[in-house]
């Protein structure tokens, strides 16, 4: 225990959470980044080559993160996989697990990566930080950002986001690294995901509880987030019809008639199929 807290990195930014995980919970975040971002995930050229993909906040069990990595890994074989808790026991009972690919270290929102000495010298090419920040205050969520984009290749993607104990529903702002950041904000804002797995919720009124932190004490009227979800219960109505057909199809006429009230929306089979909300670009706040 005192090497581990003699590793750890000076002003770690943050604050240990309650750690309470499930397996499987992230199984939909993974199929979703590697349809995403199917190449940020495989490439291993310039600054890629070696980069982390990090879970942040992998909780009590290193469960996600490896499950990540076996995921991920039939994508790329070689990619290096990094968990990083700010607890010390997390990381104890999770360091039994390490491989050549795999590791875990001592951290919080200013990722270690560079930092630690146990570790190789790599930066991150995308950080998958959930159900982490939803147990901050929702102050802390730009300087949790900041922090984070110090760690993170140009171009590299964040997903912050929560979701429900089993990976049914969640919702994630999405985040792309700057290729030339000021040092205050680092990101480009990319997109708002909504996740439902279909048959498991009734939209879009049950995914309002698994909102990011930015998000879920702004749901009142005047809020972007707010108008999005009126607007989508109104389109769920209007397209009612489709529910005869099957919940996939209520979900994707639902969005289309979302999209033509304005919202930039990813129509893509491949996304309505799945259960997928992409809003491009939202005009929320941070």
């Amino acid at each position: 225990m005192s090497r581990l807290r003699r590793a750890r990195p000076p002003l770690v930014q943050g604050q240990p959470t309650r750690g309470k995980t499930a397996p499987n919970r992230l199984r939909r975040v993974d199929q979703f980044l590697v349809a995403y971002d199917r190449f940020l995930l495989q490439r291993n050229d310039g600054p890629f080559a070696d980069a982390w993909f990090v879970d942040l906040g992998y909780g009590a069990e290193p469960v996600t993160t490896l499950e990540a990595a076996a995921r991920l890994r039939r994508l790329n074989p070689g990619l290096g996989v990094l968990g990083v808790e700010i607890d010390p026991e997390r990381v104890a009972v999770a360091r039994p697990w390490e491989d050549a690919r795999t590791r875990f270290c001592l951290g919080g929102f200013n990722l270690p990566v560079g930092a630690d000495p146990a570790l190789p010298a790599r930066s991150a090419r995308l950080v998958r930080v959930f159900n982490v920040l939803r147990q901050y205050e929702e102050s802390a969520v730009a300087e949790a950002y900041a922090h984070l984009g110090e760690g993170v290749v140009p171009g590299g993607l964040l997903i912050e986001g929560t979701s429900d104990p089993f990976g049914r529903l969640w919702s994630a702002n999405l985040l792309r690294r700057l290729p030339v950041a000021p040092p205050a904000w680092p990101w480009r804002r990319e997109a708002l995901v909504l996740s439902l797995r279909p048959g498991c919720g009734t939209l879009p009124e049950d995914l309002q509880s698994v909102l990011p932190k930015n998000l879920i004490h702004r749901m009142v009227p005047g809020e972007p987030i707010h108008a999005l979800f009126t607007d989508w219960t109104q389109a769920a109505r209007e397209a009612s019809a489709w529910r005869a057909f099957g919940v996939r199809q209520w979900f994707a006429a639902s969005l289309r008639r979302l999209a033509e009230r304005g919202y930039r929306l990813d129509l893509r089979a491949k996304w309505l199929r799945q259960g997928f909300l992409i809003w491009k670009d939202p005009p929320i706040a941070l």
